[in-house]
């Protein structure tokens, strides 16, 4: 079963819908799909207290587009 955690994201797109998300296998970047492509958060060294406890802070740096 893969290791699953969570991670607060921050910058990108004012109106991405969640801002705390579920990470399988945490590793340097985390993709999430939206609008037509994805959205791509670093991780940074920093972590977050949140209503969910003291999770790792991931950074936006680039969004990608998905051919169609």
């Amino acid at each position: 079963m893969a290791n699953e955690t969570k991670a607060v994201l921050e910058g990108g797109p004012d109106d991405l819908p969640e801002r705390i998300v579920s990470v399988t296998e945490p590793g340097p970047d985390v993709k999430i799909p939206f609008r037509g492509g994805y959205e791509h958060f670093k991780a940074t060294d920093r972590q977050e207290k949140t209503s969910e406890g003291q999770l790792p802070v991931y950074e936006w740096w680039e969004r990608t587009e998905v051919p169609g």
